[in-house]
């Protein structure tokens, strides 16, 4: 078994080489816009039927014969993708605003879309930290990149498939695609490590460690602030600091996710345990909050450290099991009495039946533990998901902790040749 991750490394350009990179993405979104308004207004999407009435056409748009498959490829992928959602319920019932609004026009690409490329578009040089790709200017070699030693022997050992060139917030990047073969997993851990989510602390965990949201919280509303001011300010240069901070808050909290699922997995490992994770799928859809809780809710990125627990899981090979989250934060731990009277305030639980006092969260992840352990007992495995294709790939950047998936000899014999 393999787990995908995606390695996104940063380019460097220089301005002749980022005006062929810009003209390229322009053309190939261009093209797949084109493209999208047919398969819309034609009812066809699928990439046999695409192609069959729209190569010439994308070949006369300055496209060459690889980079003319992957457009129709993204655009059949992107309707697959709607379709998906839709039957899924994802985009509402339909009749609804939300349901009209997503069927009712075309797909759109923007035109710094990413724009996948194969290995007859794009070869990477590794040792010598450069690529060569295809462009409409024609073939750009020594564009260089930057990347972390972790990253030179992901790159080295695993990239498989596509990559894909993106622009965004001033900055080209390559997403590559590595398949990083996963450890053999544990079938007889002796525990578990009992995971309680939350948002004024990010995590807590059976053992008594809480993994505080203090900070992370703090900096949020700060940042929400700035924008409001931002935005109510509305000049030229307030325009400029918006567009100059967007996505860093998201990338802040991505790293300390990543951080703590570093931390939570190493500890399960170290310890021969499985990890216990609750199931909060549809949280938000069920939970009704005041106005002022709704961006903080919707700012918690549990789905985010949950993903990112379950796949350095796997590739350390420690079981992880979902359990259902129902009254863990009222139950004792101690005596199994469960009553929403126990939850004194959001940090205290203290047990009306036998007088048990403990932190709240620290309560709730005792009881997830008990229930994957029981769970487990019963023949229950491991549930965590595997990572299939983009949407569940998960990235791995040069400024992000992340475990290491091979030896350090091991990779600087590729890169070095000692």
């Amino acid at each position: 078994m393999i787990v995908k991750l995606v390695v996104q490394v940063k380019l460097e350009p220089t301005p002749v080489q980022a005006a062929a990179l810009e003209a390229t993405l322009a053309v190939c979104n261009e093209a797949a816009n084109w493209l999208s308004e047919q398969a819309f207004t034609r009812e066809v999407a699928s990439r046999r039927a695409l192609q069959g009435f729209a190569y010439a056409d994308l070949r006369a748009r300055g496209l060459s014969a690889q980079p003319a498959l992957h457009v129709l490829r993204k655009v059949a992928d992107a309707y697959a993708t709607l379709r998906a959602n839709l039957k899924a319920g994802n985009l509402g019932r339909p009749g609804s605003k939300r349901h009209e609004k997503a069927t009712g026009k075309p797909i759109v690409f923007r035109l710094g879309a990413a724009q996948p490329f194969d290995d007859r578009c794009l070869s990477w040089q590794i040792p010598d930290r450069m690529v060569s790709i295809w462009t409409v200017a024609g073939r750009v070699k020594n564009v260089s990149f930057t990347a972390s030693p972790e990253q030179l022997a992901h790159l080295a050992l695993h990239r498989r498939g596509e990559s894909d060139l993106l622009y965004r917030d001033g900055t080209w990047f390559l997403n590559a695609t590595c398949e990083v073969p996963e450890a053999e997993l544990n079938t007889t851990p002796v525990d578990f490590l009992g995971i309680d989510l939350g948002i004024v602390n990010i995590a807590t965990t059976s053992d008594g460690e809480i993994m505080a949201g203090r900070e992370l919280n703090r900096t949020r509303l700060r940042e929400r602030g700035l924008r409001a001011k931002l935005q109510k300010k509305s000049t030229p240069s307030s325009k400029r600091r918006l567009k100059k901070r967007r996505h860093k808050e998201a990338r802040r909290a991505k790293d300390i996710n990543h951080k703590i699922a570093k931390h939570v997995v190493a500890e399960a490992e170290r310890t021969g345990r499985g990890i216990a994770l609750e199931d909060l799928t549809g949280i938000r859809e069920r939970v009704r909050l005041r106005k002022p809780q709704r961006a903080t809710h919707c700012s918690w990125a549990f789905a985010q450290l949950g993903t990112f627990i379950a796949y350095k899981a796997r590739k350390a090979g420690v079981p992880v099991v979902y359990v259902d989250p129902a009254y863990t934060s009222r139950t004792c731990a101690e005596c199994g009495h469960a009553a929403k009277a126990n939850r004194v305030s959001q940090a205290r639980f203290v047990c009306r039946s036998c007088g048990f006092v403990d932190h709240a969260d620290r309560n709730g992840s005792r009881n997830i533990r008990a229930r994957a352990w029981e769970l487990w007992r019963r023949g229950v495995e491991s549930t965590a998901p595997v990572p299939t294709g983009d949407h569940a790939s998960v990235g791995l950047d040069a400024n992000v902790a992340s475990q290491p998936a091979m030896s350090v000899a091991q990779a600087r014999h590729f890169l070095t040749g000692s």
